[in-house]
């Protein structure tokens, strides 16, 4: 990186030094020209200061960056974190309180057995999937699946109990697995009112949506679309009203919506397609109720993504690296940080534009079904070997087999 620091604060500086966004007509009275003249100076100090941040985390992250080339480099961490917590044994009494909390399942001499009732029956036939995939390398093994959005065991209140998760905070002992919706079961919308879909066909609707709009064909602007599940995403919607030219973002309906107060006193927007997400430069991923089911989308659009917040995590998610792969942004950061984010972004393009790449081919490369299957073969093998007991088969379980369709891998 050849004299970037030096080059892009001045260029930063440059930029909030000689243009107006409203702070001396905001602050001042614009006829008491003392007052005012010293406002400009003040604040391209204030954005100056964060440009040298932003280039000092830049070169930071990419003197430290490791990159990783193949599952057992990138998610062998995770797995060993979350199994850590257990590495005394997982005992029969730590299963069967365990249940209390999901869904049982059992492999006993090569097939899959599972509780009779799945609260959420398309979740477990995403999860089955997989599993049933590699059936056949896996051990006799009895494990408690978590199908509900919230992880379940905190480390604040409860002892460690081996119970997946999809999602979950360090705040929880929950084992994450890879989410049900890679093969069914995801979020579904007005759009996707059966759920997403499949994630390598969406793999490769998402492509085509790439070479239809590549980066210098994208619309310079951030984009964001979503339900209200949190005011974490307050200023950035209340950002794009200020200013539209530099922000794109609204608040859909969900479940919950009454009226025009659910999104933020505005009438909702028209949900937009993942596809036509990829037609914007700068896009923003915030959590949900959990970690965001988005997140992997929008970095196959081949454009810059802004994630919020770093507490929600999917397995995959440690092997990402803000400033490498995303632009991190704080959560509750204000609408004056958001926009000298997005406004530094949009002055260095080849940056952005590297940026971008590097986590699309991340996704591209590290999260097609071999590598997800490989998670689970893993992890499922790893937990085996800590039972403290051989699992016999539970009667009132039922036998799961496969339902037919193809077995798509990309």
């Amino acid at each position: 990186m050849e004299d970037l620091s030096s080059k892009l604060i001045f260029l930063f500086f440059i930029l909030f030094s000689t243009h107006d966004f409203g702070f001396c007509g905001d602050t001042c009275d614009p006829g008491d020209n003392s007052i005012c003249s010293q406002e400009p100076t003040s604040k391209s100090s204030v954005y100056a200061k964060e440009a040298s941040y932003i280039v000092s985390e830049i070169e930071k992250a990419e003197k430290e960056f490791k990159p990783c080339h193949d599952p057992l480099s990138c998610y062998s961490p995770v797995i060993q974190a979350d199994l850590k917590p257990f590495k005394g044994g997982i005992t029969k009494d730590m299963i069967s309180e365990a249940e209390k909390k999901g869904t049982k399942y059992q492999i006993i001499d090569g097939q899959l057995y599972r509780s009779k009732d799945c609260m959420f029956p398309a979740r477990c036939s995403g999860i089955e999937h997989f599993i049933l995939n590699i059936i056949a390398k896996l051990p006799d093994i009895e494990f408690i699946i978590n199908t509900r959005d919230w992880p379940q065991i905190s480390t604040h209140f409860d002892k460690p109990i081996p119970v997946f998760s999809f999602s979950k905070t360090r705040s929880y002992y929950d084992i994450m697995y890879p989410a049900w919706s890679f093969w069914s079961g995801g979020p579904a919308i007005s759009l996707y009112p059966k759920g997403i879909g499949r994630w390598d066909i969406f793999r490769k609707a998402l492509k085509h949506a790439t070479e239809k709009w590549p980066w210098n064909s994208k619309k310079p602007t951030a984009f964001f679309r979503g339900s209200r599940t949190s005011d974490e995403r307050d200023q950035l919607i209340l950002l794009s009203r200020d200013s539209p030219d530099l922000v794109d973002a609204a608040f859909t309906k969900n479940q919950a919506w009454k009226s025009d107060k659910d999104t933020l006193y505005a009438p909702p927007a028209e949900e937009v397609s993942l596809e036509d997400h990829c037609k914007f430069k700068y896009l923003f991923n915030f959590r949900g109720v959990a970690a965001s089911f988005r997140l992997k989308y929008l970095f196959l659009c081949k454009s810059l993504v802004f994630h919020v917040g770093d507490e929600w995590q999917e397995f995959f998610y440690p092997a990402l690296k803000k400033w490498i792969h995303y632009i991190p942004v704080p959560t509750q950061a204000t609408k004056s940080e958001i926009r000298a984010l997005i406004e530094f972004f949009k002055e260095h393009d080849d940056l952005s534009r590297k940026i971008a790449e590097r986590g699309h081919d991340f996704i591209a490369s590290n999260l097609k079904f071999k590598d997800i299957e490989w998670y689970w073969k893993t992890l499922l093998n790893k937990y085996a070997k800590l039972l403290t007991y051989k699992p016999t088969l539970d009667e009132s379980l039922i036998l799961i087999e496969r339902s037919g369709g193809p077995k798509t891998e990309l």
